[in-house]
């Protein structure tokens, strides 16, 4: 059994990025979201994933807009394949003008 978690830093201000929305997407269809925590984290995103390919789409442009700083991204989508059964975590490394990410354990 597959399963997801994130977690988003503010690289400008070196902090967890708390209070975005996270979306997550199998092809077209909405399977969860959630908020992250005052760390910046959401332990668990879509309950148990099936092989397949995934989206996590972060809303980015309200989170800078809150803070009152000028973006570039509106949002962030990331896309992902599950191919084996394990947990997947999809990190986020976030500043106004770029972002980063990789596959996380």
């Amino acid at each position: 059994m597959s399963t997801l978690s994130t977690h988003v830093l503010d690289a400008v201000r070196g902090a967890p990025a708390a209070g975005i929305v996270v979306t997550l997407y199998h092809e077209a269809a909405q399977l969860d979201s959630g908020t992250t925590d005052t760390d910046g984290r959401i332990g668990a995103l879509g309950g148990v994933l099936a092989p397949g390919t995934y989206r996590l789409v972060f809303g980015t442009g309200a989170y800078f807009a809150d803070r009152q700083v000028d973006t570039f991204y509106p949002e962030v989508s990331v896309a992902f394949t599950v191919a084996e059964e394990r947990h997947c975590h999809v990190p986020l490394l976030l500043s106004p003008f770029a972002f980063s990410t990789y596959r996380g354990s």
